[in-house]
């Protein structure tokens, strides 16, 4: 993607570029299907999350995986649309942190969204598929071991730095930087969304997967 696009500058690129996936990272799926499916309002149900874990909670699993779906969609479409058009690495890097900012803090919920998990996945797997599918191996395995859905999406996130620098090496290609860079402010963007279940993980409150 040119730097110059329609007599656009750099900057203006990509500025437009973390507005269009901010707007489309704050797309609140959860509350949709709550909504389709007659759930209620999900604000109201478990822990008042618009993630597909919350709405798992309702006990309509075919809701919580089109949410699983759709979040995780959002994510992967914004990565692989700007690939198509040849973006850059700080490009990419801008646009998966904003659909991510968007997701978490969206401007339709007066900023009180999700954590970014699932979206965060489907940024990975557009970012790069082989780093992508290991992070959710990562959530996956700590996930059967542990039982703890956000101990599982915190430790899947801090590993998404390491995990991307490896995959380039394993390819032989040069370590994206930029991407690395921004697949961090990620991480700790999540991890702090995450605070509350860390504060319940340390006192021994943190439910486990199956459990209220």
């Amino acid at each position: 993607m040119s730097g110059d696009i329609a007599g656009l500058s750099l900057p203006m690129v990509i500025a437009l570029i973390i507005a269009g996936s901010y707007l489309i990272g704050s797309i609140p799926f959860g509350l949709v299907m709550a909504r389709l499916f007659g759930l209620g309002n999900l604000r109201q149900i478990g822990s008042g999350n618009i993630g597909a874990t919350n709405v798992l909670r309702t006990g309509n699993k075919s809701a919580a995986l089109l949410t699983l779906i759709l979040d995780s969609g959002k994510g992967l479409i914004i990565i692989i649309a700007l690939k198509y058009m040849a973006a850059s690495e700080i490009m990419l890097a801008a646009a998966a942190v904003a659909s991510i900012t968007g997701h978490c803090y969206p401007i339709w919920l007066r900023f009180r969204g999700g954590k970014g998990v699932a979206t965060g996945l489907g940024v990975f797997i557009g970012l790069d598929f082989m780093a992508g599918v290991l992070i959710c191996l990562t959530w996956l395995i700590v996930a059967l071991i542990l039982r703890w859905s956000s101990l599982s999406a915190i430790v899947s996130y801090l590993s998404a730095p390491l995990l991307m620098a490896l995959s380039a090496y394993w390819r032989g290609d040069d370590i994206p930087f930029a991407l690395i860079y921004g697949v961090g402010i990620m991480a700790a963007l999540a991890t702090w969304r995450h605070r509350s279940n860390i504060m319940r993980l340390y006192d021994g409150k943190e439910p486990k997967i199956g459990r209220s």
